[in-house]
């Protein structure tokens, strides 16, 4: 069974304590395996639009279709496969750049600066600000309410992928442990990881998209996800368009880093960390997003 224990990532546990952030991080020993079958969907890789205001986030996205498929993994505790239906949704090409959010927020919390790099040492709370910020600057209706932190999913505006939409993206219609196959041995060729980044992020889309033209969806840094974490979620949670426990301590991220393993990167892999709502707590550097959006927004 993988253990759950306290990250070392920060400097010490002492600032970590006087910062008030409790931390849980994943243990990095699991093996790959095959999911079951999915249904494949074909979807085209054109990016479906852009932001409407020029110059403030630029951010292209395609559209993901509507499909059924197998969400999970074997060897993982926290990772039952299971069938899940997903509709279909916009989900941006790219991870959010440092440009991206430094336009739409006035600030660049990252610690590896690059205007092309991935924004990052950014808390989860963070990251659903620049959603809402992104569907004000549009004139969309914000997903979230920052009293709550709840995701009105109706809203015609950003959010964070759901756990469920982030994985059918990133399988985009395979059904292998990593998105290419079942060996890591292609990894270089798709994802920035412990192996080939040098220490650091690295500019978004230098490396090949999936197979849906998403680009660094494994490696580079991990993705916030909507859903609050939860290990036996699996085990109960909705056929059709889950959207995570109504409450819990930490949220969920997906894709693996650039200072973790392989084994990370696999599609199925489940990561968790504390939201950070109060301004007391910090992001860490192997933390980004990208955001999602309905594809049929309501009028």
């Amino acid at each position: 069974m993988k253990a759950f224990t306290s990250s070392s990532l920060i400097a010490t546990s002492l600032l970590t304590l006087l910062l008030g952030c409790e931390r849980a991080a994943r243990d990095d020993a699991s093996k790959p395996t095959n999911a079951s079958p999915a249904v494949p969907t074909n979807v085209a890789i054109a990016p479906a639009g852009t932001n409407r205001v020029a110059g403030v986030t630029n951010a292209s996205m395609i559209p993901i279709p509507a499909g059924r498929f197998t969400m999970g993994d074997k060897d993982e505790v926290d990772a039952s496969p299971h069938e899940v239906s997903v509709s279909a949704f916009y989900l941006d090409t790219h991870l959010v750049t440092q440009e991206q959010y430094q336009k739409a927020m006035g600030v660049n919390p990252s610690r590896w600066k690059g205007d092309q790099n991935p924004v990052e040492q950014v808390r989860w709370s963070d990251a659903v600000r620049f959603c809402n910020r992104r569907s004000e600057l549009e004139g969309l209706q914000p997903c979230y309410d920052l009293k709550t932190w709840k995701c009105d999913f109706a809203a015609n505006g950003y959010r964070l992928p759901t756990e469920a939409e982030w994985e059918y993206a990133c399988r985009a219609g395979t059904t292998t442990p990593y998105y290419f196959g079942d060996s890591p041995a292609k990894l270089g060729d798709y994802a920035w990881y412990d192996k080939n980044a040098g220490g650091h992020p690295r500019p978004v889309g230098k490396k090949q998209p999936n197979p849906w033209g998403l680009f660094d969806i494994c490696g580079n840094v991990w993705e916030w996800c909507n859903d609050f974490y939860q290990v036996d979620y699996y085990q109960h949670s909705p056929a059709a368009d889950p959207h995570g426990p109504d409450q819990g301590e930490n949220k969920v991220l997906r894709g693996g880093g650039w200072r973790f393993s392989a084994d990370n990167c696999r599609s199925g892999y489940r990561y968790n960390e504390n939201p950070g709502y109060a301004d007391v707590c910090f992001g860490y550097d192997i933390y980004g997003f990208r955001c999602g959006r309905n594809a049929s927004p309501p009028k």
